[in-house]
């Protein structure tokens, strides 16, 4: 009777032994640890560094995530990281701060712990930039969550298609007669004729005629220097030469004709 005794003890120990180790144990293994529960586990080792920025100014709000949130890991005070308990595999590993940006990069654990880094690109996926191993991660840059307000410039003043569209036909209207040799009549046509093509609106003012206007009062001013040059001709004598009486000896004033004389 003792011996059943003590065997029916033992028992009961043996099930609450194994009660514990079951409650104690994970039920639910990643997908990466469910096909290697029995083998070895690695560590993924790196560095995040942010030029020009103190270590100590960052690192507290900045996690370590490998495969989304499936492991997470933190930063020391030299800015240095490690994540522990990592079977062989492909994860992503990616340093999150809300106040810098850091590329995220793909390690690949081989069965051996071999490990091999490399960029990760969402957009060009076949390209492949290796990374040094243990991780050297850099910052790209502080994070912008607000658009910079646009400044005034002359350029944009000056750019303005508004301003173009005034500015550009007063210069050519300017500097065209200037340019152009407004006395060749070949050339005036030419320019009538293109811009009446422009110009199919028959209740539009004629181009033509603005431009027949234009170019005349440039040939008026080269004329009139020309006239100017000359010298001042005489003045004219203007002299009574003859009268025809009429018919009966009295003089009829409305029939006398006058000849001047130059």
């Amino acid at each position: 009777m003792q011996q059943m005794k003590r065997l029916l003890v033992v028992y009961v120990a043996l099930q609450a032994l194994f009660a514990l180790s079951w409650c104690f144990s994970d039920a639910e293994p990643g997908p990466a640890a469910g096909s290697q529960s029995n083998g070895d586990r690695f560590k993924i080792e790196g560095r995040a560094i942010v030029p020009g920025v103190k270590t100590q100014d960052w690192i507290s709000t900045a996690r370590i995530l490998v495969e989304g949130e499936e492991y997470v890991g933190f930063l020391k005070t030299d800015g240095s990281f490690a994540v522990n308990d990592v079977p062989s595999g492909s994860y992503v590993v990616e340093i999150v701060s809300p106040s810098f940006r850091f590329d995220p990069v793909r390690v690949d654990i081989t069965s051996k712990g071999k490990m091999r880094a490399r960029l990760v690109n969402y957009i060009k996926t076949s390209e492949v930039i290796r990374q040094p191993y243990p991780l050297q991660i850099r910052s790209s840059g502080p994070h912008t969550y607000f658009m910079k307000r646009e400044t005034w410039g002359w350029t944009d003043f000056l750019m303005n298609p508004m301003v173009m569209m005034m500015v550009l036909p007063l210069l050519i209207i300017v500097l065209l007669p200037k340019v152009v040799n407004t006395n060749d009549p070949e050339m005036r046509k030419e320019m009538e004729q293109s811009m009446n093509m422009l110009n199919p609106n028959p209740e539009l003012p004629d181009v033509s005629e603005f431009m027949t206007k234009l170019f005349s009062k440039g040939s008026s001013k080269s004329s009139g220097g020309n006239k100017g040059s000359r010298s001042v001709a005489p003045k004219r004598s203007d002299t009574m030469c003859t009268s025809r009486p009429a018919q009966g000896g009295d003089v009829d004033p409305n029939s006398v004709s006058y000849t001047y004389l130059k």
